[in-house]
């Protein structure tokens, strides 16, 4: 009979315990806690993000996000009418290569009035830049008040 040799012990030995770190190393990560917990950048990031205007009509309202997304290059994905949503993407310049996506949520705040909140991300990184919005929400105004000058008058 053979009988194992100390390095044939010392190899399985060590091959075991590697195995074993690997597989604790394949562990899902432990959430933190406060993981969904609001901060007060995520709070300033929403007020960034949102706007309201005079309207009572969601379905321009809709109709106006999707014409300031195209009119600013985005090539619309989804549109939910039902849920108040748009789902657009372009690619970036300079290198076109980089993707912009942004996703508008569209609900009635009161009678007469639309919350407008849009979500932009580059990369797979939210924007944060406050620069980015207010391009974004003046485009929608002009989007908005085309379409109610386009109109007719009854």
């Amino acid at each position: 009979m053979n009988r194992p040799t100390m390095q044939t012990t010392i190899t399985s030995a060590g091959l075991l315990l590697a195995g074993v770190l690997s597989l604790h190393g394949c562990a899902p990560p432990q959430a933190s806690q406060d993981l969904l917990a609001p901060t007060e950048a995520q709070m300033k990031i929403r007020s960034l993000q949102t706007r309201t205007f005079d309207l009572t009509d969601r379905n321009a309202a809709i109709r106006g996000v999707i014409a300031s997304l195209q009119d600013l290059g985005f090539i619309i994905e989804r549109a939910y009418e039902d849920l108040g949503l748009v789902t657009a993407a372009r690619f970036a310049e300079p290198n076109y290569y980089d993707v912009v996506t942004i996703t508008v949520t569209v609900r009635q705040e009161t009678a007469d009035r639309m919350s407008f909140r849009a979500n932009a991300i580059y990369n797979n990184k939210p924007i944060e830049d406050p620069k980015v919005y207010q391009n974004f929400f003046a485009a929608l105004q002009r989007a908005l008040f085309l379409s109610q000058e386009s109109k007719p008058s009854t």
